[in-house]
């Protein structure tokens, strides 16, 4: 499984053309406890880079986008009784869907973990 990760604080962990997406570490301490999770729909198209999620939290909403395009096939209905998950393993147990990928091209626009460990170092 490979991770890649956005300037936009999303991690992507890529198995074939199946991925599974959530926030970063990094994104879930800036925005402190999180209260509500909005997941995007079973079968929904999202593109690279569009609103697929809203994360509330005390201090702010967040969108979460699409790290690349594709279908969600999956949710994570954890979150709907228990959204604190993304504060507590934001990388693990709190991700937010998985999607098939409609184009795995899109990856190579992304960061590596290396490379968003310096990315956020500089912020």
């Amino acid at each position: 499984m490979t991770r890649y990760f956005t300037k936009d604080h999303e991690w992507i962990a890529v198995e074939g053309d199946e991925a599974t997406v959530g926030i970063t570490d990094y994104a879930q301490g800036q925005l402190g406890d999180i209260t509500f999770v909005e997941v995007p729909g079973v079968g929904a198209e999202v593109g690279k880079g569009d609103a697929a999620s809203v994360v509330d939290s005390v201090k702010a909403a967040s969108d979460v986008y699409a790290p690349v395009s594709g279908t969600v096939t999956v949710v994570n209905d954890a979150l709907e009784d228990q959204p604190e998950l993304v504060n507590t393993d934001p990388e693990g147990e709190g991700w937010l869907w998985k999607m098939t990928l409609s184009d795995t091209a899109e990856l190579d626009s992304l960061m590596d973990e290396a490379s968003y460990q310096s990315f956020i170092s500089g912020l």
